[in-house]
């Protein structure tokens, strides 16, 4: 190796905040460069952008930046949500599905590690932190060993995996499978602890324009929250789940298809339920619950350590509701609370939410989860595959502003649908930076994967305008259509796929008639 080669060090500096790293080039006649990061992902983060700096110079030479530079993450919480049966990275296998919640799993038992190693890769590379995965633990692929070789996985490469898991719903701790910690296991050898649910399994989302039918089976069977034995028996698994897979953290939810309606429920819940639930949503979900129950389940998980993260979903759209509040004041200040926005919500959110509205919350670490540009949107042409890029930028930039500490996004489609791929680098790229502003992010993230600053203009403006008309003249989709395929051909790379992606999205439209 010649003398001028740069000597490359790579340190874990406790000093910096988790996923902040910091370069530092002595750019001496034999150069040397050292990465600081953060604990779990800063030195990682570090190389990546190291690796997008360096030059190469001449042939057996590299190009090294003389300047040295630190970054450190606004939002401290970058998430994707997912369930295991809808996330389709791995696109050359059967079994695809785009909804659901109570689905089986179709895709042949290595489909789960295929589908996950792809996200964690694009995750470490793209400086998103973590993953929930609903349907974490099945026996159909790959129960224990799967999980735990996708957390060894995600955690050589910076990225935390949050298992999500349901107080007394959404199967337990183990979703599917012949193990002790699996919720219709436990409910058939103690029929007496099952859930009196206020009315039948199901939900209708404000956003989504079909009702979603649970037919009823083991999947969607609940036990009751005041049984003191069915929360003990979720602390138990909470805490064989960290000792197993030595996960990054855990998602808490409390279930949202349904409430207890037993006398005992109905009596502890008391005066602080009539004060927080709606009349809209009082049939699917309880703060009181949580509340009562969370604090248990984050000792029993947060006994290996207090490094995991642990998210607790505080439900749908009531942020700017105090009321809806009152009974969290309990929550330990450890957790990381998730307020769920649907695309109406955030409409409101984004011109009413204030800093003073955060400051006045009983809990310390909030974050956004927004419940959009999902598979629960939409109606024939669901938000899932549309550019969800501008609105992930604002999200970002309103979770900053107002002084929350993360942000929460859906990241079940392949980032082979370019639109996909762009939301999730958008999602990325603010959540890091808020301050980011979106003409540099289309300089820099766009123009860079379609082909220069005009053909990023174009290609957004296609994009944007398959996406906002319900129906185009079949002439225009057909202009569209060639508009890309001129494009591909004066292109290289990567970016022809993306050109004729574009080119096919619209011809699917034209093929359809819409």
């Amino acid at each position: 190796m010649p003398d001028t080669m740069p000597t490359i060090e790579l340190r874990v500096s406790p000093a910096l905040p988790e996923g902040a790293f910091r370069i530092e080039v002595d750019a001496a006649a034999a150069p040397r460069i050292r990465v600081l990061g953060g604990p779990y992902s800063g030195v990682i983060y570090g190389v990546e952008e190291l690796v997008q700096r360096l030059g190469v110079a001449e042939p057996g030479s590299v190009r090294v930046p003389v300047t040295s530079l630190e970054r450190r993450p606004k939002l401290a919480y970058r998430t994707f949500w997912t369930w295991d049966h809808s996330t389709n990275w791995e696109l050359n296998q059967i079994g695809h599905q785009e909804i659901g919640v109570f689905n089986p799993y179709g895709k042949p038992p290595g489909g789960f590690l295929k589908d996950y190693k792809r996200m964690v890769d694009f995750c470490s590379q793209n400086q998103i932190a973590a993953i929930v995965i609903y349907g974490f633990f099945r026996d159909s692929h790959g129960g224990v060993e799967a999980a735990q070789e996708l957390t060894r996985y995600a955690k050589e490469r910076g990225v935390r995996i949050l298992p999500g898991v349901a107080i007394g719903a959404y199967g337990g701790v183990y979703w599917e499978g012949n193990n002790q910690y699996n919720l219709a296991t436990w409910l058939n050898k103690n029929p007496g602890f099952a859930a009196d649910m206020e009315r039948g399994v199901g939900f209708q989302l404000q956003d989504l324009s079909f009702p979603l039918n649970f037919p009823r089976s083991d999947y969607t069977r609940t036990a009751c929250p005041s049984e003191p034995a069915n929360i003990e028996w979720m602390a138990d698994a909470l805490a064989w789940l960290v000792e197993t897979v030595d996960p990054g953290g855990i998602n808490i939810e409390g279930g949202d298809y349904g409430v207890c309606g037993c006398p005992r429920c109905v009596a502890r819940r008391g005066e602080r339920e009539a004060a927080s639930r709606r009349d809209d949503d009082a049939e699917f979900w309880s703060h009181a619950d949580m509340a009562d129950n969370f604090p248990r389940l984050f000792d029993a998980a947060r006994s290996a350590g207090d490094d995991l993260w642990l998210y607790c979903e505080l439900q749908w759209d009531n942020l700017l509701d105090p009321a809806a509040h009152a009974p969290l004041e309990s929550l330990p200040a450890g957790g990381i609370y998730q307020h769920t926005f649907n695309r109406g919500y955030w409409d409101r959110a984004k011109s009413e939410l204030t800093p003073e509205h955060i400051a006045a919350l009983p809990t310390t670490n909030n974050v956004i989860r927004s419940q959009f540009a999902c598979q629960w949107n939409g109606d024939e042409r669901t938000e899932r595959y549309a550019f969800n890029a501008p609105v992930f930028a604002e999200l970002a930039q309103k979770a900053a502003e107002v002084n929350m500490q993360g942000l929460t996004v859906w990241g079940e489609p392949s980032p082979f649908h370019v639109s996909t791929e762009l939301s999730y680098l958008a999602f990325g790229r603010f959540s890091y930076d808020p301050s980011l502003t979106w003409e540099q992010f289309v300089a820099t993230d766009v123009a860079s994967r379609v082909g220069g600053a005009a053909a990023a203009e174009s290609f957004i403006g296609l994009m944007q305008e398959l996406d906002a008309q319900p129906a185009l003249d079949p002439r225009r989709l057909l202009s569209i259509r060639a508009e890309a395929v001129d494009a591909a051909s004066s292109q290289s790379g990567d970016a022809v796929r993306r050109w004729l992606w574009l080119a096919d999205r619209a011809n699917q439209r034209s093929y359809m008639g819409y």
